[in-house]
């Protein structure tokens, strides 16, 4: 058994308490490899910002769970090393979808674990969400549930449609199942095709695709019934169209890819949603740097060559959402 706190992380509890009374959102944004890793502990860093460091079921069997406990303590040693004298650094399971795999990261070091039973009947969800909470609390770890579907895909997580969280059924799932934090569906959705371009409007100057709003509304619902309950938005990635439009004009094929705007996950940040997740738009800024060294200097064949522009990229994106996104900059001295 590694405890979490041997590896100078911490759970989301006082994390979300205080962002939900501040008005603004954790970011929570997915990593795959050691350039991701250190982009978001650099950016975290300078900004001062509280983070999550999410990994799927995917990327955890793609970078070896022994690897990544490492990595993790690892993480909050660099942060220190950027004179970040006290991080703030959460390692957490996303869309945990067995009480196996949950009970597996908790083992290994996690400090927060998404159980994802949304896919479901309500009550499966909920016996479900209940087992994982019981054993999580035992060590202190911090639980994530789902109510309602995310269309989109992510990982291994897919779903053609999405529906939005019912409002009615929050009280009594949250009082069942004694979850930390909830995600819920309000139009937001996996990848980097967010919306079908027969959902968007299309932007007459431009011909760029412009997406349906959030269903704030569902949102506001929410809050009345759970007042100060820490809720998270899954698939809010805003799919920079400058990353789009690199990677498409040097070699890629990304057509009509859109994403949330930000000026609704900036909305959304001072609600009571107090945890963002972001995922694509890494993945986009990555990519994009990459394929552009390939097209300028196509002799090169040095990884570092490569990975390095790529990371500086993601150094910016992570910042920009921290601070002007999320509004989680200075938040964690």
């Amino acid at each position: 058994m590694v405890s979490y706190k041997d590896l100078g992380l911490v759970n989301t509890r006082a994390m979300f308490a205080k962002a939900v009374k501040g008005g603004y959102a954790i970011p929570a944004f997915n990593f795959n490899n050691m350039e991701q890793l250190q982009a978001i502990i650099k950016a975290s860093a300078e900004t001062k910002s509280p983070v999550i460091l999410q990994i799927s079921k995917g990327a955890r069997n793609y970078a070896n769970q022994t690897l990544l406990r490492y990595m993790a303590e690892g993480a909050v040693q660099y942060a220190k090393e950027l004179g970040w004298r006290h991080p703030q650094i959460v390692l957490h399971l996303d869309h945990g979808d067995s009480y196996e795999l949950c009970k597996s990261c908790i083992q290994m070091g996690f400090s927060s674990v998404m159980i994802d039973g949304s896919s479901l009947p309500y009550d499966e969800n909920v016996a479900l969400t209940k087992k994982v909470v019981r054993y999580a609390h035992r060590y202190d770890v911090t639980v994530e549930a789902e109510l309602g579907v995310l269309a989109g895909v992510e990982d291994e997580v897919s779903a053609e449609e999405s529906h939005y969280t019912k409002p009615e059924e929050v009280i009594d799932f949250v009082t069942k199942t004694g979850c930390d934090s909830l995600a819920i569906s309000i139009g937001t959705s996996h990848g980097a095709y967010k919306f079908k371009p027969e959902q968007c409007t299309r932007d007459p100057k431009t011909g760029k695709l412009v997406p349906p709003p959030l269903a704030f509304d569902v949102l506001k619902q929410i809050e009345k019934k759970l007042p100060g309950f820490p809720i998270v938005l899954h698939g809010s990635s805003s799919v920079p169209q400058e990353y789009v439009d690199i990677i498409n004009t040097h070699g890629g094929k990304l057509p009509d890819a859109v994403g949330i705007p930000e000026e609704q996950l900036r909305k959304a940040a001072k609600s009571a949603v107090c945890k963002i997740n972001i995922d694509s738009d890494s993945r986009l800024a990555m990519t994009a740097a990459i394929r552009k060294v390939f097209v300028e200097k196509p002799g090169e064949f040095d990884p570092r060559k490569y990975l390095g522009p790529a990371r500086d990229e993601m150094v910016k994106l992570y910042k920009h959402k921290i601070i002007n996104v999320l509004g989680s900059d200075g938040k964690a001295k």
